[in-house]
C-alpha cells in the first residue's frame, strides 16, 4: 500500500544499544539504563537517534495496533472499545474480559476456542482479587486474549480454519505478516512465538515507529485510522485503569501509544511525528521516563508530559533520587532530580 518495493529485512545482530537512561541516587549516578530509540518528524525523516535503531528486534505487544490493522483489513469489522480492545494488552478488568465475552458471541465461539496461554490478570490489585476468590489463570484474563478473540473472529469471516490460526503458515498470520511489512517498510528479519501463543515478527525500531506513524496519518475510515481512534478513544480497554499509556494518550490531544514487554514503547501523533523505545534490560522503570523525553525531543508540550517522568526513588521514605533520561535526549530534564 504504502511502496511496491520493501527495504531489506533488518540485520540480527547484538543491538549496539547506547546509555538512555541514568539511575540517580542522591545526586550520583548509580546505575545507567541502556537501549536505543528513535524520534521521527513529520516527514518521515530521523530528527533524533540513540543506540541501535536499525537492528531486528522483537516489539512484542508494541506490534499490537499493527496485527489489528491487518485484521480490520481483512475484514474484522469491530468499531470503538472492542475494536481497542482487539489491540490490547489489557489489564483483566471485569470490562476486558465482558468485551472478550463480546467479541467471542459475535464470533458464534466460547472461551474454549481462545489458544493464548491461560493466566491471571495483569492488574496487580485485580489479580490479588481474583486470587482472594480462589479463581485459576484462564484463558479470557490473559492480557492478549482479546487479539485472540479478534483473531478468532477475522478467521470465522474469512471460512479460515479455527485450530491452528496461531501456526505461522496460517492465511491469518500470513496476512499480519503482509501488513507488518507494509507498515514497517521493511521484510521481517525473524519468525518466534510471543509470550501468549502468537506468533511475533521482528522488524526494526526505526520500522516500528515508521508503521506506527502511518497507522496516524491515513485518512478517516481507513483500516489504520479506525484502530487509531478505537485506541485513543477507548484507551483504557487498550490497557487498564491506572496504566500510564492510557494516562499518556488522555494527556496528549491526538496521541496513539502502545507499550510492549521488555521495555518496548512506540507513540505517533496525527502529522506523522512518531518516537519508539525499546530499554535494553527491559526495565519497564526506564520505559515511559525516557518515551517522555522522546515525545518532548518530537515538539510535544513538556508540560503535558511532567507527569510522566517517572517514579521517585525513595530513601527511608522519601525521595532520594529518579530515573532520569540522558542529558543527550533530554538537555532539561521534565522534573528536578535529588
Amino acid at each position: 500500500m504504502y511502496s511496491s518495493v520493501l527495504a531489506a529485512a533488518p540485520p540480527v545482530r547484538e543491538p549496539l544499544h547506547a546509555p538512555v537512561a541514568h539511575l540517580v541516587r542522591g545526586g550520583m549516578t548509580e546505575g545507567v539504563h541502556y537501549g536505543s530509540l528513535v524520534v521521527l518528524g513529520a516527514d518521515g525523516q530521523v530528527d533524533f537517534q540513540l543506540g541501535d535503531i536499525e537492528a531486528a528486534f522483537y516489539p512484542r505487544s508494541a506490534l499490537k495496533p499493527v496485527q489489528a490493522v491487518a485484521m480490520a483489513r481483512a475484514g474484522l469489522p469491530l468499531e470503538g472499545e472492542l475494536l481497542s480492545l482487539a489491540a490490547a494488552s489489557h489489564s483483566g478488568e471485569e470490562r476486558h474480559l465482558a468485551g472478550t465475552r463480546r467479541i467471542l458471541d459475535l464470533a458464534g465461539l466460547t472461551e474454549d476456542d481462545l489458544r493464548n496461554v491461560p493466566d491471571l490478570p495483569f492488574d496487580p490489585v485485580v489479580r490479588d482479587a481474583w486470587v482472594r476468590e480462589g479463581r485459576l489463570p484462564s484463558r479470557l484474563a490473559q492480557n492478549c486474549s482479546g487479539k485472540h478473540a479478534a483473531m478468532l473472529y477475522t478467521c470465522k469471516l474469512n471460512g479460515w480454519s479455527l485450530d491452528d490460526y496461531l501456526d505461522p503458515a496460517h492465511p491469518l498470520q500470513q496476512a499480519i505478516a503482509e501488513i507488518v511489512e507494509d507498515l514497517t517498510g521493511q521484510r521481517i528479519a525473524h519468525v518466534t512465538v510471543d509470550g501468549c501463543g502468537a506468533p511475533l515478527f521482528s522488524v526494526s525500531l526505526h520500522g516500528l515507529a515508521r508503521a506506527a506513524a502511518r497507522i496516524t496519518t491515513t485518512a478517516p475510515g481507513t483500516p489504520e485510522a479506525r484502530v487509531a481512534d478505537a485506541m485513543r478513544e477507548h484507551a483504557e480497554m487498550a490497557s487498564g485503569s491506572g496504566r500510564d499509556v492510557a494516562a499518556v494518550m488522555r494527556a496528549v490531544p491526538g496521541l496513539l501509544a502502545k507499550d510492549g514487554f521488555e521495555g518496548v514503547q512506540v507513540a505517533a501523533l496525527p502529522d506523522g511525528r512518531a518516537i519508539a523505545v525499546k530499554i535494553a534490560d527491559g526495565a519497564d522503570r526506564a520505559r515511559i521516563p525516557v518515551a517522555a523525553a522522546a515525545l518532548v525531543r518530537a515538539g510535544v508540550d513538556a508540560g503535558l508530559l511532567a507527569e510522566f517522568a517517572g517514579e521517585p526513588l525513595l530513601g527511608g521514605g522519601e525521595p532520594v533520587g529518579c530515573v532520569r533520561p540522558v542529558r543527550a535526549l533530554a538537555p532539561a530534564p521534565l522534573t528536578a532530580c535529588a
